[in-house]
């Protein structure tokens, strides 16, 4: 089955519907429910942060969300596409394709310079490595690290490894880019130009960001704020003026 968007999906206004989503690991008595019916909405061209407390299900929302985790019920729709309706394949493809990943922990392979490590998504979705290369030194460039390509990520500071990471999020030109936790291991300077950079070149009328973050040094970045605890969606808050919205 191809996974095509037709043109009235691709002017929704929405790049996530997610309706009564529920994911259970384990079974039997050895359960445990990390969301409970979640309903989120999250609008293209929005920057909308998940907060709240460890283990309240912000993590594995992004997971379903990223076409990573299968939920147990509900559907979610993300970019026009249902995920329960696509097969184990076409949500690799579709991952690939159409979601950018930037972590926490940056996810730099070791042995492999900027540039290298920037173009491993075009490679996977069989680039050829002449084009990719010279896509990853153009996206590096728009994060401010043009005078470091060549560099081992063991040879970048802590925010230049996030810019890296920022840069390998977005070569692929997705259309959702989804962070998690991307300044908690970086000063509070750096992690405010991690979400400057983030803002100003990753978010566009047409491409979407989620950020899980505890990180409240970072919140006046958010259009929208959703309020996380024990697997449900209890708050949502405008980003600008921190009025309740529901």
């Amino acid at each position: 089955m191809e996974y095509a968007i037709d043109v009235m999906q691709q002017q929704s206004e929405f790049a996530v519907r997610c309706r009564g989503v529920i994911k259970t690991y384990g079974a039997g008595d050895a359960s445990v429910m990390a969301l409970r019916g979640i309903d989120l909405d999250v609008l293209r061209g929005e920057l909308l942060m998940l907060v709240g407390p460890s283990g309240c299900g912000k993590t594995t929302l992004i997971s379903v969300i990223a076409a990573i985790l299968d939920q147990n019920s509900g559907d979610c729709e993300v970019l026009g596409h249902n995920l329960k309706l696509m097969s184990r394949n076409e949500r690799t493809r579709f991952r690939g394709e159409s979601i950018g990943f930037v972590f926490q922990l940056f996810n730099l392979l070791p042995a492999l310079n900027a540039v290298e490590n920037v173009a491993i998504p075009l490679l996977i979705n069989g680039i050829q490595p002449k084009e990719a290369e010279a896509r990853a030194k153009a996206v590096l460039e728009q994060v401010q690290l043009a005078d470091h390509l060549d560099l081992l990520p063991a040879q970048l500071s802590g925010g230049q490894q996030q810019r890296v990471a920022i840069a390998r999020a977005l070569v692929h030109n997705p259309k959702l880019i989804v962070c998690d936790e991307p300044t908690s291991s970086l000063d509070h300077k750096t992690g405010q130009s991690v979400m400057e950079t983030l803002r100003g070149i990753a978010k566009s009328p047409d491409r979407s960001l989620i950020v899980v973050t505890h990180d409240p040094r970072i919140f006046e970045f958010a259009d929208r704020m959703a309020h996380m605890d024990d697997g449900k969606i209890i708050d949502m808050v405008d980003g600008k003026n921190k009025e309740r919205l529901q």
